[in-house]
């Protein structure tokens, strides 16, 4: 089910009605805005979105692609079953330039095999797109997925999908995230220092795609909580 957009997001709609950036507005249904929030990051490096403060990745979607991510396919050509469309280079070069500066797109953002050795950790991790679909979470809006609206969201696009990828985040890599809170809690069983990298590699790429590195301070937060609450 689709939910609206927040007050906020609708407030900025209103005020934005005359300077919203074309590009962006291509870059998914109707429902989409613009807003010209300033990003900005807290001591802890955590990016604040005044809109949906609950949602808090403390890594960008260029971090995401410069640590090695998605075996290098992520934004490789696909045919979707959702939009019944094929799509291919023009998806990518809506990014920034700034955000694939050193990046040989045919290998580490666009190849169509898929190599873990490009990953940041070296291990293979997720499904398929078409398992993806299947599954029901994908948005004709962003065929490719949540990092794509990950990356159009953090660029100021706002729609009526937010709160349900903001969720799907929240579920993963949020304060009581299934992922999150599972490497926290290997990392205590073992003994092992917070980012340890021999320690769920695979749990930690799955949480670079999406958006969230465990810190010192998340750990030594959430460790004794989980601790005592098994």
């Amino acid at each position: 089910m689709k939910r609206g957009l927040s007050s906020f997001a609708l407030e900025t709609n209103k005020k934005l009605s005359q300077g919203i950036d074309e590009k962006i507005i291509k870059l998914g249904n109707s429902n989409v805005i613009k807003t010209e929030m300033k990003i900005r990051r807290d001591p802890d490096n955590i990016y604040i979105f005044e809109d949906y403060p609950q949602f808090q990745p403390n890594l960008s979607p260029k971090e995401i692609l410069q640590a090695g991510s998605f075996g290098g396919t992520y934004f490789r050509p696909i045919y979707s079953s959702i939009t019944n469309k094929s799509y291919g280079a023009e998806v990518w070069e809506e990014l920034p330039s700034d955000w694939l500066q050193g990046l040989d797109i045919n290998t580490l953002v666009a190849s169509s095999v898929y190599n873990k050795k490009v990953n940041k950790y070296k291990v293979k991790c997720g499904s398929s797109l078409e398992d993806w679909e299947k599954s029901g979470w994908m948005n004709a809006q962003d065929p490719y997925g949540w990092f794509q609206w990950y990356c159009r969201f953090f660029q100021g696009r706002r729609s009526e999908d937010d709160e349900r990828q903001i969720g799907r985040w929240v579920k993963c890599a949020g304060f009581n995230g299934r992922w999150r809170n599972y490497l926290i809690g290997k990392v205590y069983k073992s003994g092992a220092k917070y980012d340890d990298v021999h320690i769920s590699p695979v749990v930690r790429q799955v949480l670079l795609h999406w958006a969230y590195a465990l810190t010192e301070k998340d750990y030594v937060k959430s460790a004794p909580r989980l601790v005592k609450k098994n």
